[in-house]
């Protein structure tokens, strides 16, 4: 990527941050950053992996979840400082990205904020790889040696964790492998996610701080395919796309399956 296309698409991701309430078009970024709409949109794209547009998105619902843990009962005043006229759309599009209501996210993330502590001290063992699959997902995680946190690895229909996985997982500990099978025939992105144990609930949902590694491409999976990838996790970028799923909610429901 280049220097100069690094730093236009930053220029525009502060000037989304500072105007959430604003109606932000693609123009007005490029006109800020003096590009081209065309340009800027192509740009923005290459460095970020998705487009400006779902890129704002994802910015609205990050700091949706960071001021309902602040302050959930001031929803509506929420709503406008972050560039929703709705209620419904909110609720809808919250639990589309992030995996439950508003609400439910609230109530929830002191439980699973717990749940996560738990197992800064004890082996997490989730299930285990199909042997007689014909296919073999093989990711291996390399971190910090000062790293100390829950890493998250998930194949996602795009470069960004906005969504549920495909397929998905997490380790604990010293665990730095994980392999995947019986996923459905598809093109996927591996994204993987270092949080570091924190007793502050928030440092679990809102992860503008964790530690963030990707597949430097998208992996095309068929019922055969063999596939061994080497994932550095490093510090976050500030062009990042944000992760706004919740990866807690995420691995309670997994290892209840187990159960």
């Amino acid at each position: 990527m280049k220097d100069d296309h690094i730093s236009a698409t930053v220029q525009a991701i502060s000037y989304m941050k500072a105007h959430l309430d604003e109606d932000i078009t693609s123009e007005q970024l490029a006109v800020h950053v003096s590009y081209s709409p065309y340009h800027f949109t192509r740009i923005f794209k290459s460095v970020t992996g998705i487009s400006p547009r779902h890129y704002l998105s994802a910015l609205r619902i990050e700091s949706g979840k960071l001021e309902l843990l602040k302050a959930p009962s001031l929803l509506v005043k929420v709503l406008m400082a972050i560039g929703f006229r709705s209620v419904g759309t909110f609720n809808t599009r919250f639990k589309e990205n992030v995996g439950v209501t508003p609400k439910k996210f609230r109530n929830l993330s002191d439980a699973l904020s717990a749940y996560m502590n738990q197992y800064e001290n004890q082996e997490l063992l989730l299930n285990a790889t199909d042997l007689n699959s014909t296919q073999k997902i093989c990711c291996h995680i390399e971190a910090p040696d000062s790293f100390r946190g829950m890493i998250f690895v998930g194949l996602f229909p795009r470069p960004i964790p906005d969504q549920r996985p495909i397929a998905g997982t997490a380790m604990n500990r010293k665990n730095r492998t994980c392999t995947f099978t019986n996923v459905p025939e598809g093109t996927y992105y591996t994204l993987v996610a270092g949080i570091p144990w924190s007793i502050n609930p928030k440092n679990y949902f809102v992860l503008d701080d964790s530690l963030r590694g990707i597949f430097p491409s998208a992996i095309h999976v068929t019922d055969n395919t063999d596939i061994n990838m080497t994932i550095r996790l490093r510090s976050p970028l500030p062009f990042d796309p944000p992760i706004v799923v919740n990866l807690p909610l995420l691995l309670f429901e997994q290892h209840k399956k187990v159960k």
